[in-house]
């Protein structure tokens, strides 16, 4: 088991015959990502990725053939909201977006039209989410990276990269990792993701990673202070200008960690809150 997905997924991929597209699932399939189907309007018929995955015209058509149950969304931005439109209403119960720069007009219909059919989005901006043996959506270094019990989620793309790779030096195995993307207006965030954690049997610790200045991030820790039992790592990118959030109150109940290159002692040293 793992956060939000698990081994039974089957993957659609929104603009899978873009150079991006190739290369998100060509490393995917090594991986061992079950990519059901690519979905390119005009381009129903084709095959791509050396043959191994079908491309349909819709999500819908690709959804019914296939059983797919997941969609990754690479187009440019100006072709996202009607992709993730069109996901929302096909059956998919999650959607993970990598597009970047969608327009806040768009991302404010989306996030309405998700609410309505009860589906799950991460992102747009979004990294994707990668569970070690079972199954990575988006693009992660994965090769080093064994599976653990500690749970990472994660504003930036870059610093997640950066954190997984440190657990992975120094050979700490990871349950989920989550990348919810910078964009100003998007699906699940901190908390949604700190309530899957919390829940989740095979996750026994947590980190943290995002912005100081954030409203977001404020109003996750203050729910964690509240509701998270499992022991939490906090890297807050910004920590110099800590104007928003009252770090004396976080740091008496979770370790804050200043550097990457801190985490895996404040994971050794930290304990379940009280």
């Amino acid at each position: 088991m793992s956060v939000f997905v698990d081994a039974k997924v089957r993957l659609i991929i929104h603009g899978i015959t873009s150079t991006e597209g190739q290369k998100l699932a060509q490393k995917m399939l090594l991986f061992g990502t079950d990519i059901a189907a690519g979905v390119v309007p005009g381009r129903g018929g084709d095959w791509v990725c050396d043959g191994k995955v079908p491309v349909f015209d819709s999500t819908r058509s690709a959804v019914e053939f296939t059983g797919a149950n997941t969609a990754l969304i690479t187009v440019p931005s100006r072709f996202a909201k009607d992709a993730l439109m069109e996901c929302a209403s096909s059956g998919v119960s999650m959607v993970i977006c990598t597009t970047e720069n969608i327009p806040m007009k768009d991302m404010m219909l989306v996030k309405q039209f998700y609410k309505k059919h009860n589906v799950k989005l991460l992102g747009p901006s979004s990294p994707g989410i990668f569970s070690p043996e079972q199954v990575m959506i988006g693009s992660f270094p994965y090769q080093n990276l064994k599976k653990g019990r500690i749970g990472v989620v994660s504003r930036s793309g870059s610093l997640t990269y950066e954190a997984i790779n440190c657990l992975a030096v120094h050979d700490i195995g990871i349950s989920t990792c989550v990348g919810i993307g910078a964009a100003p207006i998007h699906g699940i965030g901190f908390i949604e993701i700190l309530e899957a954690m919390q829940m989740d049997p095979q996750t026994d610790e947590i980190i943290l990673i995002g912005k100081v200045d954030s409203p977001e991030e404020e109003q996750a820790l203050r729910y964690a202070m509240r509701s998270i039992l499992k022991p939490l790592v906090i890297y807050l990118y910004g920590y110099s200008r800590a104007d928003n959030i009252d770090i004396k109150d976080i740091e008496r109940i979770y370790p804050l960690a200043k550097t990457f290159e801190e985490i895996p002692q404040l994971l050794k040293t930290n304990q379940p809150k009280k």
